[in-house]
């Protein structure tokens, strides 16, 4: 007996030490022996699900299948599913439908010409272009990382994402906490300027132009810089990181003080309506040569009709237009924000779409889409709706470990994402979990470019609101410009802009002046 429970504790022991040792599996390394118990949960799970409540496509935010499909292609492990789709396609209200053609474009084999396992996806249109900033380039992706602060995420997952976007050519944003050293390891980065200005305020929070520029001017990764006026998760109220998150590092980063929460004001101290906004992008533009652009989530549409006017009749424009649906988030909010202010995703950019095709400045403008939008079939309907980029954030966290705790707003993420405890974020290995972000982006490209072919199209710019019908589970569907109230043709683009598309994905020589009218 007593030779039996020695064997029982020898191999327990064993185990945390591996567990300790290894680097792959966060959860494993911060919670030795006991974190084998979530894998083995998962892996029988589907035989539980006989037996228990939830399905596989009911938990929030995000399901178990669609967990499962990133983490799958985050390992390059077996991504399909079996069996048939478990979804009730007939009764499930607001059930999207791809509506694939009779004649597909072929998809490349390996070792055939065209054939590039990157699969990439530059985008359509040349940021910067329209007002001819100094520094203007066309993104190499599509698919890029939005928003997140070092702070909000741990240092380790930060370099993780930069590296990663690195290895899959995509843009990451730095989120409105500043600029940290764990964003510079070779990813190309939007800086985000939230109305805290850190990274470029004075001691007592005011903006600094000289910062601005100097730090612009010390780090060539930074591709773009973006205003941030809101986001999903807390519209109107600002940026929100607790006490428990504000570690020296982080308040010497963003000059504030240590071990308090670090709340960011709602507004901007340097514009105050759409006139100044415009003045302050011109001269942040002029200062750096840098594209230009804001982000916002969508509340009352004054704004935005009062933007497209003012575009359309003066020399002053943004370059981008990021627009947050009220879905996203990944931090800290209050239930109520982050339930009930701002509309979702698919209402907020057809109805800011609607209005820039009014004012006619809609392909003067790269239009980025956010939330929920890092999975194929949500990622293409937002290039149908007129999207040119998409940023996703959540389901990047998931790709490098997060497990969908919903911790973030207490520093205690069990994967070490969310998180600035060192122990926690110890578990995260920044080498291995690059590689799975960069997996993901790539493999979210890769299906993009599947699902344009069965569209028959060669690019998810060339995707229409036709290429889309939504179920209205009564046994009868709707299409997208019912919905949303898109006319006919919005967003359908010229025999001029397949071309030049085309061109794109065969790597031709482009000019970089025109630009995919939608």
């Amino acid at each position: 007996m007593w030779i039996f429970l020695t064997l029982i504790v020898c191999l327990v022991l064993a185990l945390a030490i591996y567990d300790l040792s290894q680097r792959r599996h966060s959860l494993l390394h911060n919670f030795p022996v006991i974190g084998h118990f979530r894998y083995w949960l998962e892996a029988v799970g589907p035989e539980l699900r006989q037996y228990i409540v939830t399905s596989n496509d009911q938990e929030r935010p995000f399901s178990r299948n669609q967990r499962r499909w990133v983490y799958a292609s985050s390992k390059r492990e077996n991504n399909y599913f079996a069996f048939g789709s478990d979804n009730d396609l007939e009764l499930e209200p607001n059930y999207l439908i791809i509506k694939h053609s009779a004649f597909p474009l072929p998809d490349p084999q390996p070792g055939q010409p065209g054939y590039d396992p990157a699969y990439p996806l530059p985008c359509a249109k040349v940021l910067g272009a329209h007002r001819q900033r100094a520094r203007q380039f066309r993104p190499a992706s599509v698919v890029n990382l939005s928003a997140m602060s070092y702070g909000s995420l741990s240092a380790a997952a930060v370099e993780a994402l930069n590296r990663g976007c690195k290895l899959a050519g995509c843009l990451h944003n730095t989120g409105e906490g500043g600029l940290s050293p764990h964003h510079l390891h070779g990813g190309d980065l939007i800086w985000q300027l939230g109305t805290s200005y850190f990274g470029c305020r004075e001691l007592n929070g005011r903006f600094s132009w000289p910062k601005l520029v100097d730090t612009v001017q010390a780090h060539s990764q930074i591709k773009a810089i973006e205003i941030k006026l809101s986001q999903g998760a807390k519209p109107g109220l600002g940026g929100i990181l607790p006490a428990a998150k504000v570690t020296p590092e982080i308040a010497a980063i963003r000059s504030v003080p240590p071990d308090q929460d670090c709340i960011s004001p709602s507004a901007h101290s340097m514009f105050h309506d759409v006139d100044s906004l415009l003045d302050f992008v011109e001269a942040v533009a002029e200062a750096t040569g840098l594209p230009v652009g804001l982000k916002s989530a969508v509340g009352e549409m004054s704004f935005w009709r009062d933007l497209a006017r003012q575009m359309a009749a003066t020399e002053r424009a943004v370059d981008f237009i990021s627009i947050d649906g009220g879905e996203g988030g990944t931090g800290s909010a209050p239930l109520v924000f982050a339930d009930h202010v701002a509309l979702p995703f698919k209402l907020a950019f057809s109805r800011v779409f609607q209005v820039l095709a009014e004012y006619k400045v809609h392909d003067q403008v790269v239009l980025i889409g956010s939330g929920k939008l890092g999975l194929p079939e949500t990622a293409l309907f937002a290039f149908g709706l007129g999207c040119d980029l998409v940023a996703v954030a959540r389901e990047a966290m998931l790709s490098i470990g997060c497990i969908q705790a919903q911790r973030c707003h207490t520093g205690h993420c069990p994967a070490g994402v969310a998180t600035q405890n060192r122990w926690l974020a110890r578990g995260l290995d920044p080498a291995l979990k690059s590689v799975r972000l960069a997996n993901y982006m790539i493999t979210l490209r890769k299906e993009l470019t599947r699902l344009s072919h069965a569209c028959g199209v060669p690019h998810p710019a060339l995707v229409t609101t036709g290429h889309f019908e939504i179920l209205d589970g009564w046994y009868s569907s709707a299409t997208i410009e019912d919905l949303f109230g898109y006319p006919f043709g919005l967003g359908l683009p010229s025999l001029a802009d397949r071309h030049e598309i085309e061109a794109i994905m065969v790597g031709s020589k482009l000019s970089g002046e025109r630009r995919i009218s939608r």
